[in-house]
């Protein structure tokens, strides 16, 4: 099984919210500080080749750090997005859960179910 990687931010209310659902589901996971433990460029093109949505699933375009970039993020090249959010991490949503086959974006308790069951039946197969 692959790890489940937890990328939170403590003051993040949906992360609190999400930690709280893992552990009462007994999910186990290694914990991220986004903001101390950026992604790496790679594990930034792991996620993104999760998404179904691409950028969008993954960036806060509400978030005061992305309004003050001042650019249109669809003309930039995949690897300038990704520096961007290298050095601000405040530009990602938060939290992120990824196993390295699938993908929670923010706190969704429905989809963090689906991601758990599919998690176990890959074990059990």
């Amino acid at each position: 099984m692959n790890p489940v990687t937890f990328f939170t931010y403590p003051s993040c209310t949906s992360c609190r919210k999400t930690k709280k659902w893992l552990v009462a589901n007994n999910v186990e996971f290694k914990e991220r500080h986004l903001f101390r433990q950026t992604p790496t460029a790679e594990e930034l093109y792991s996620l993104l080749s999760l998404t179904t949505e691409g950028l969008d699933e993954i960036l806060a375009t509400r978030s005061q750090s992305f309004k003050d970039l001042n650019v249109e993020i669809e003309d930039l090249p995949l690897s300038q997005v990704v520096e961007l959010i290298i050095q601000d991490p405040k530009l990602l949503r938060r939290p992120i859960i990824s196993d390295g086959k699938r993908l929670v974006v923010g706190y969704q308790p429905e989809h963090l179910k689906s991601f758990i069951s599919k998690i176990k039946f890959s074990e059990a197969v």
